[in-house]
């Protein structure tokens, strides 16, 4: 009895990448062949066959996999818009770019889209929906050069070549917009919608059904005649609809064109069985299903969006729309990290299914969305969190010490969070060239020369300061010097006095974008309030302050100040919202770093009017400062 209860235990790890096999060294005590764990790995033949005949096998021989066993692992099937060759291949579908930025302060420029989508495509995604086009001028710009420098570069050992979608709305000015910025792509792909439940059917578009249907058909058949071989048809608020109509729609769609059908919980109603439900029975009833992929796009209103994503994958979806931490409208998207860490360590569960993402990616491409979209994960994020990989309680430590597999099911080393430094490096003043570069490279940043040289001017005057330089003060650094908007105003100094015998006062040299150095001054109810007057004073762009927010990187008095703010301004860039196509007032975030809190303040003050000149493609700033504000 005993035996039989050990055996059929929870599996507690998981891994599908080979690892430092001294990360998780063996438990101390020796333990039956029953009651040792199995360690199973998705799609990998040789090792899972190891497994099976020897249930005792130890992690470390799945990890320490010789190169020619890791070489066995499913590869991605080559890309056929509407069919997929391997059953339990699920392609990842990340709307980043485009859910994800529709949340408020999440606005990024071209450049930044584009050092995104580079990243997703190293990540492995299958395709990525780059935006929406005809919402502006910018961001049709933005798809199209995602779509030429991305969309035709081959990524990793196998060459893959992401799909570049572009999203519109079901008619003929939206999709001329879509296939415009993505046609230039090797695999380009339009993706529209429009709504299908009663609810807005009624109440926002003000149509039948039939009329819905009609419209639907028309615009895949004509996004299919601009030539574009790979289309995506979503019915809006497909959880919310009648399902007798739905396959109706779908069912015409197929046949106007469409090889992918997107099933989107678009207000994050459904329960992850009702949503299963729906996908199985679109699956069984839909005229046509066999010609096309289902796919998924699940909000997380209710905080079950991953749930919903994998019931969805598990009941025949084979493509799934995420985003990186979970960021989009309201409550944001189902987590691109989430699924496929859950797909990864339990797919032996939904039928072996797996995915092309190579995890190792994950916390870079999640820092990097971070900081270009000034949305920062809570310490308690699945996966990607501060406190995802900390182990505080004392029981949870005695564990860990000796046995790391009784407390996690995933290593950090499977999301390319590394944090051990193997040569015993320890970073100071004295610390040169080659000594930052291994660090940057231990950390998994890569970078040119050219920016390599910016970052290590920052860390020199940071390390005259303090006496160790961590891993969280390099990865702010270089947050702040790398990560950022195109310079179009950089800053020189910063002088701040405060205190209660007086007025705050600040003044702030900026250079400006001719080359022209700048000066201004003002006082303040504080020195932050009064160095921001000071740039305001200089730029001269209108703005509203929405977001303040300061974090220590580290703890003790020298620490790093890192300082984010979101601003809006009143210059108007015509952006239109994805789904409801009306124009809106975009935020642009922004963020700084330093061992000063004031000067924190104003690169990250600075980080934010940088971005706005940017998108709106304008610097109003051709007047001097007057003669009694400057200094």
């Amino acid at each position: 009895m005993a035996s039989s209860f050990l055996s059929s235990s929870a599996k507690p790890y998981c891994s599908s990448s080979p690892l430092n096999p001294n990360r998780f060294p063996s438990p101390t005590t020796s333990s039956s062949a029953a009651a040792t764990p199995r360690f199973p790995i998705n799609g990998l033949s040789a090792a899972a066959a190891a497994v099976k005949s020897n249930p005792t096998a130890s992690i470390h021989r799945i990890r320490a996999l010789p190169r020619a066993a890791r070489a066995s692992l499913p590869r991605r099937p080559e890309y056929v818009p509407n069919r997929i060759d391997d059953p339990n291949y699920v392609r990842i579908f990340d709307t980043t770019l485009r859910d994800g930025e529709q949340s408020p302060g999440a606005t990024m420029t071209s450049a930044e889209k584009l050092v995104v989508a580079r990243q997703l495509a190293r990540l492995g995604v299958d395709i990525i929906e780059a935006g929406f086009p005809a919402s502006s001028p910018d961001d049709l710009d933005a798809v199209r050069s995602i779509a030429i420098e991305v969309g035709n570069a081959p990524v990793g050992d196998d060459g893959h070549v992401p799909v570049i979608c572009g999203l519109s709305r079901c008619n003929k000015r939206d999709i001329d917009a879509a296939w415009e910025a993505v046609r230039h792509a090797r695999r380009p792909r339009i993706h529209t919608f429009i709504a299908t439940s009663e609810i807005h059917m009624q109440h926002k578009l003000r149509k039948t059904p039939e009329q819905v249907v009609a419209i639907a058909r028309e615009m895949v058949a004509y996004a299919r005649s601009l030539g574009c071989p790979d289309v995506e048809f979503s019915p809006e608020d497909a959880g919310r609809s009648n399902r007798e109509f739905l396959y109706h729609i779908l069912g015409e769609v197929i046949k106007a064109g469409a090889t992918t059908l997107n099933i989107p919980d678009t207000v994050g109603y459904n329960l992850p069985y009702e949503f299963g439900s729906l996908i199985a029975d679109i699956k069984a009833n839909t005229p046509g299903i066999e010609n096309a992929i289902i796919s998924t796009h699940c909000q997380n209103d209710l905080g079950l969006a991953s749930a919903n994503t994998l019931a969805g994958a598990r009941a025949g979806a084979r493509q799934l729309e995420v985003t990186i931490n979970g960021i989009g409208e309201r409550a944001g998207n189902a987590s691109l990290e989430e699924v496929v860490m859950a797909i990864k360590c339990r797919g032996e569960l939904l039928g072996g299914l797996y995915t092309g993402i190579n995890s190792q990616h994950i916390t870079m491409t999640s820092k990097m969305v971070q900081e270009h979209s000034g949305l920062i994960v809570q310490p308690h994020k699945a996966i990607v969190g501060a406190n995802a990989f900390a182990h505080e309680s004392g029981i949870h430590q005695d564990g860990m010490l000796k046995y790391k597999g009784t407390y996690e099911i995933i290593s950090p080393d499977d999301i390319g969070l590394t944090r051990t430094n193997e040569f015993g490096i320890v970073l100071g003043k004295l610390s040169g060239r080659h000594a930052v570069r291994s660090k940057l490279v231990e950390l998994g940043y890569e970078i040119n020369d050219q920016e390599f040289e910016d970052f290590f001017k920052r860390y020199k005057e940071v390390a005259e300061k303090k006496k160790r330089v961590t891993d969280e003060d390099i990865e702010a650094l270089l947050s702040d010097e790398i990560f950022q908007a195109k310079v179009i105003w950089s800053l020189v100094d910063v002088q701040a006095t405060c205190g209660t015998l007086g007025l705050s006062t600040a003044t702030v040299k900026l250079i400006a974008p001719d080359g022209e150095e700048k000066i201004g001054c003002s006082v303040g109810t504080g020195p932050v309030d009064a160095a921001y007057k000071a740039v305001d004073q200089i730029i001269q762009i209108p703005t509203i302050l929405r977001e303040y927010s300061m974090t220590s990187v580290t703890e003790g008095i020298d620490a790093i100040a890192t300082t984010r703010v979101v601003v809006t301004g009143d210059v108007s860039n015509n952006a239109k919202h994805a789904l409801t196509g009306q124009s809106f007032n975009r935020s642009y975030s922004g963020s700084g770093a330093d061992v000063d809190i004031v000067v924190s303040s104003v690169r990250a003050y600075l980080g934010a009017l940088n971005k706005m000149c940017s998108f709106v493609g304008a610097v109003k700033a051709g007047t001097e400062v007057p003669q009694n504000q400057s200094v």
